[in-house]
This record gives C-alpha cells, sequence and structure tokens, in this order.
C-alpha cells in the first residue's frame, strides 16, 4: 500500500530533503548537494524564483517508511516563453519499487491537469540554472554537486510507466587539461584581438559586485541562453541571488570576461571541484566539519578538477572566435592551479556548435542526462 502525501510543514519538507541522502548514503558516485542550497531552493519564502513559478510537494509512504518524493513545478514564464502548458516533475527520488516511483509521478499529473497543463516534462527544476534530466549513461562517474546522479533502475521505471518520450539530452564531458594551450586557441586569440580588438578582462571584486558587473553576467546568459530547451529569462531578484550564491565567493582568476572596449559580450564561470569535498560531509552539512572540507576547496583549491560551470557568448561574437579568447585565458589559470581534469556542464547534444569546441581538446562524453514529457490529455 503506498499512500503520497503532500509536503505541508517544515518537518515533512525536511523529511523531503533527507530522504536523497538517506537513499544514497554509501553510493562512491553520488554527490551529497549542500543541505542549506536545498532548503532555501525549496522555500517558498528564500527562492525568488516563486515569484514565476509554484510547486507542490510529495512524499511517498510504503510501510509508514518515507520511500519516495518528488517536486511538482509550473514555470508559468517558461511556458509562455516556449508557449507550453507543462508541469515539472524534479526532485524525483525513490526506491526501486515501481508502485512508488508510478503514485509519484500520478501525483504530478493529477495536480498538473488541476492547473489546467497538458503534459509533463522532467526532471526539471524551477530555473535553467538548477538541476536537470535523469542520469541515463556515466553511472560509474563520479557525480558534481551541479548535476542529478540517480541509480540506473530510475530510467527502467520511467520507461515500464510508459507513456514517457525523449524531450531533450544533456552531454558533459571530461576534458584533461593540455600543458600547452593549443595551437587553435593561441592562434586564433591572437587573430580576433587584432583583427576585432576583442580583449580579455579579469573582474575585481568591486567591479562585479559593487559596479554591477556580477549582474551584467547573467543579462549576458539570458541574451545567450534564451533559445535553449525550456529557459526562461531570468529576473532581477533571481539574478541577485545568484550573484550572491556565485560571484561573491567565486576565485575571480577562474573567472573570464571578453569584452569588445566597454562592453561584456561573452563570459566564463569556472569553480574548483567540490564533489570529494562534499563526500566528506555529513550529508552535506557544513556541520561539524563539512566547513574545512568546502575551504580546503574554496581557498587552496585542494583538488584536481575544475567544474566549468557557465560559459556564454553573445550570438554575433561566437563565428568571430570570442570562445578562444576565453579557453586560452581559463587554460593558463587551470595550468597555474595544477588541474588535471575539467568537467563541462550539461549541454544539449542538439548543440553542435557548443559541442565542436571540444574536438581542439582530449576529451570524452562521461554522462548523458535525458528530459522525458508525457501528453496529459486523454484521447477520445
Amino acid at each position: 500500500m503506498i499512500e503520497i502525501k503532500k509536503v505541508t510543514n517544515s518537518q515533512q519538507l525536511e523529511q523531503f530533503i533527507q530522504f536523497y541522502y538517506d537513499l544514497y548514503r554509501g553510493c562512491k558516485h553520488a554527490v551529497p548537494f549542500l543541505y542549506s542550497d536545498e532548503m532555501a531552493t525549496l522555500r517558498r519564502d528564500k527562492n525568488p524564483s516563486f515569484e514565476c513559478c509554484e510547486a507542490e510537494y510529495f512524499l511517498a509512504y510504503k510501510d509508514g517508511q518515507v520511500a519516495g518524493r518528488v517536486a511538482a513545478i509550473i514555470n508559468h514564464r517558461a511556458n509562455e516563453r516556449w508557449n507550453r502548458r507543462a508541469v515539472r516533475f524534479g526532485w524525483f527520488d525513490f526506491i526501486d519499487d515501481i508502485e512508488v516511483s508510478t503514485a509519484l509521478l500520478k501525483a504530478v499529473e493529477d495536480w498538473g491537469r488541476e492547473k489546467g497543463m497538458n503534459e509533463i516534462a522532467g526532471p526539471l527544476e524551477f530555473i535553467d540554472t538548477d538541476r536537470e534530466g535523469l542520469l541515463i549513461e556515466g553511472f560509474d562517474e563520479l557525480s558534481t554537486m551541479y548535476v542529478n546522479y540517480n541509480y540506473p533502475y530510475y530510467s527502467q521505471h520511467i520507461e515500464r510507466i510508459g507513456g514517457f518520450l525523449k524531450d531533450n539530452d544533456y552531454l558533459e564531458y571530461k576534458v584533461t587539461v593540455p600543458e600547452v594551450v593549443p595551437d587553435k586557441f593561441a592562434k586564433t586569440t591572437q587573430m580576433i584581438q587584432k583583427r576585432y580588438g576583442l580583449r580579455v578582462h579579469k573582474f575585481t571584486r568591486k567591479e562585479l559586485v559593487d559596479e554591477g558587473f556580477g549582474r551584467e553576467v547573467f543579462h549576458l546568459l539570458n541574451a545567450t541562453y534564451k533559445d535553449l530547451y525550456g529557459f526562461s529569462e531570468l529576473s532581477k531578484s533571481q539574478i541577485d541571488k545568484l550573484v550572491n550564491d556565485y560571484i561573491k565567493i567565486a576565485d575571480l582568476n577562474l573567472v573570464t570576461a571578453v569584452m569588445d572596449g566597454d562592453k561584456m559580450i561573452g563570459f566564463g564561470i569556472t569553480f574548483p571541484s567540490f564533489s570529494e569535498a562534499l563526500r566528506k560531509t555529513r550529508d552535506g552539512r557544513f556541520l561539524p566539519f563539512g566547513w574545512w572540507h568546502l575551504l580546503k576547496i574554496l581557498k587552496w583549491h585542494k583538488t584536481d578538477t575544475v567544474d566549468l560551470l557557465l560559459i556564454g557568448v553573445l550570438p554575433e561574437y561566437r563565428s568571430k572566435g570570442a570562445n578562444a579568447l576565453i579557453f586560452d585565458d581559463l587554460i593558463r589559470q587551470f595550468q597555474a592551479y595544477n588541474f588535471k581534469w575539467a568537467i563541462t556542464g550539461p549541454q544539449m547534444e542538439s548543440n553542435t556548435g557548443v559541442l565542436s569546441q571540444w574536438q581542439y581538446l582530449d576529451s570524452v562524453v562521461i554522462r548523458r542526462h535525458r528530459c522525458y514529457k508525457k501528453n496529459l490529455v486523454k484521447s477520445e
């Protein structure tokens, strides 16, 4: 007997978050998410995404024990942008029991129908900078704090439940940091600096936080990501939160901008990998000693891996090779920090322009995530 309960109080929300840590405790490839980040994202009074989203969270119980969880989300801004009436499912985790997974998705479908939605899509969270997709390849690779990790049986359940079709796939690459900057990037950098006057700029904290360039990065992200699957434009409050969460603590050697005069036309944001450090925390918590493991990464870069979080270039500058300036600079920074590998963020498999840039480096696809969709309109 499976019982589905809507999360209605703080105790149930804590159970909702804790379930993931309990389910993946002992899994050597899963990375605990920061507990404080999960709580801030899911709380309506903390997450500015609720200005354009509404959501409900559901817990599944079997024999009186929590056996699964799921979030049902409607991003009205994204639905309007893409002319869809989709309810999203995210935070979709469950024991290997088809009755549990089926009941959870049914709860999302029923809520979506009540809200006038005609399709379900996911896994997707609130906005494009959140985690997206179900892991379908790469289960034996250490995950990151920026993507979903799940057991192989998840996709088997989706296929058994029926009605779900592939909507979009994301690929992630592992790139060997070269000992020498590849000629492709070095020569292109010299050419476009001379021909177009583009230049690399390394920000100060004052420029990013006090002078508004941190916000400008995400305004640029709005412009460069606007045509990507499911993207909804970031609002001022959402941008302010991203600046506070990432820009304020970033190592500025690992943040690169490309300028055309005084105009920012491209950016790259990278962070040393927190994966191993998070695995040493107690369920993604800073206390009692989690803060020390995270500080060693943030302050002293005690890792051999760097995560490529966000890279964007305005469309009109891509054909000019502006990406090369970003890679030329970041590779030199990675070499200085003795990073051996770089892990990309999820990239759409259909985005051939972005995927083609990895051909100039020693790279390999290590993970594939998939978003599914299902029609909620019953045929006559």
